[in-house]
């Protein structure tokens, strides 16, 4: 990154919820954010709320599960940019089931998505970032995948295999100058936690011991922090965002 060019983040799964907000935070920080997702129309509106506060941002759509799409993408941001300083592995979705009944298709999709995907995306920007010797990497990871969670077999296992990835990365591009971290968030406002009825939420809030539900922006300033100056000692580690949900 140059004294004249902000630095460049992509961020995958940017489209809404946590994605979304990790990307409007980090363009406060003067970055320039490549929001990614499936949804052209959708990241269309999170760069309208990055540009609209601001900052400089743009779209690429296309699908994490899909190697060569998540290969091409890479590079086309690289052309375009230059660089990749920051990549922020956040897409990801959940096909929930108690395991017993749980459908072969639904495994394979979440892993395909949850954790195939981060592999697809990081290895084109690791190479690029080890070109560069810098770079931040954050997987957003779960609570799920350090505590388990009933009919979540598939999603705490992708979530539990993406921490040894983060770790294992960690070791690997530490001589480079590049950090691997992850943030495992709890239980986040989204469109599906406000389906939730009043017993339903008096009994989550019953475990945490911050007595509230999250909020994406909370998920994103723990991402800001990691990539950011206050970060640049701090490798392979799991940021805990889940207000004492897990301990």
């Amino acid at each position: 990154m140059s004294d004249t060019q902000p630095a460049v983040a992509m961020v995958t799964g940017a489209s809404r919820g946590i994605g979304r907000a990790v990307a409007v935070r980090l363009a406060q920080d003067g970055m320039h954010v490549v929001c990614t997702g499936r949804d052209q129309a959708a990241l269309a509106d999170s760069v309208a709320a990055i540009e609209a506060a601001g900052g400089h941002a743009d779209a690429l759509a296309f699908d994490v599960a899909d190697r060569e799409a998540a290969t091409s993408a890479v590079a086309s941001v690289v052309d375009r940019r230059g660089r990749i300083d920051v990549l922020v592995n956040n897409a990801g979705l959940t096909r929930d089931q108690l395991f017993v009944r749980m459908k072969e298709e639904d495994w394979r999709e979440v892993m395909a998505a949850d954790l195939d995907g981060v592999f697809h995306v990081t290895q084109p920007v690791a190479k690029q970032m080890m070109r560069q010797r810098s770079g931040r990497i954050v997987n957003v990871t779960s609570v799920v995948g350090l505590m388990g969670n009933p009919g979540q077999a598939n999603y705490a296992a992708a979530k539990a295999a993406l921490i040894g990835f983060t770790k294992s990365l960690a070791r690997e591009l530490g001589s480079r100058n590049i950090t691997v971290n992850a943030v495992a968030p709890g239980y986040i406002q989204t469109a599906m936690t406000e389906g939730l009825t009043d017993t339903q939420r008096d009994a989550l809030l019953s475990n945490l011991a911050i007595a509230r539900l999250g909020t994406p922006e909370d998920v994103a300033e723990a991402v800001a922090f990691l990539v950011g100056p206050g970060g640049s000692y701090i490798t392979g580690t799991v940021l805990n965002v889940s207000g004492g949900l897990y301990m």
